[in-house]
């Protein structure tokens, strides 16, 4: 093969593959846009690049750079604000650069809330545990094996999470969640299916309606 038709072989590849990510992209916007429509949301396919300066709380949002929203839905469901989402940003190593993806969900709360993080557990956490650096741990065994959960205020974290709302997440949908101010959010480094939405809005939900009622009323009290 010439080179000459090497080239032109190598720029086919590049725009079907464009042309192949643009589809996608479109099939993407159009499923997001009814599963919106089908909750009372409002859709804006339009790239968002200050969604992370508005939510500075939550680390995911402010990573590399590049960093945008789309197919953003907005709206009321169960009594609360959703924000849904998804979110893409750059990192760079050298000349090489990464593009990363994720979906979300934001809800806010009534209640102010203080930071929390509850995830689960990977190699790395294991190996962290190993030389003596663990998450806060609780009573029950199986869900510290599974869930890695930290938080300056620890009293915090037993509070939010008693058995249970500990029992809910060992048999609820996998997603890394956050505590913020008066908002929850509840995301994976991938982009969600438009079922990955409704689960994690159910788990944030869940945990929400969970909180024991004395901290409920004490948490308004500081409100107030």
């Amino acid at each position: 093969m010439s080179q000459t038709s090497l080239i032109f072989l190598v720029i086919l590849v590049a725009i079907a593959a464009f042309v192949v990510i643009q589809v996608q992209a479109a099939k993407r916007r159009q499923t997001l846009a009814a599963w919106a429509l089908s909750h009372g949301l409002e859709f804006h396919s339009a790239h968002d690049d200050s969604l992370g300066d508005r939510h500075p709380h939550f680390a995911c949002l402010n990573r590399g750079d590049h960093r945008y929203a789309d197919n953003v839905m907005e709206g009321q469901i169960e009594g609360h604000r959703v924000c849904a989402f998804d979110y893409h940003y750059e990192t760079s190593n050298g000349d090489d650069k990464t593009r990363h993806h994720l979906s979300a969900v934001i809800v806010t709360t009534n209640l102010p809330l203080k930071p929390l993080v509850i995830r689960h557990r990977n190699f790395l956490d294991q190996v962290a545990a190993a030389v003596g650096f663990e998450g806060i741990q609780f009573e029950w065994t199986e869900f510290n094996k599974e869930f890695h959960v930290t938080s300056s205020d620890h009293r915090w974290a037993f509070d939010v999470l008693p058995q249970a709302t500990m029992e809910f997440l060992m048999n609820s949908p996998k997603f890394t969640l956050e505590f913020q101010l008066c908002q929850v959010m509840a995301y994976r480094n991938a982009l969600f299916q438009p079922a990955d939405f409704d689960s994690a809005i159910q788990v944030v939900e869940g945990i929400l309606r969970r909180l024991p009622p004395s901290l409920v009323k004490e948490l308004r009290g500081v409100e107030e």
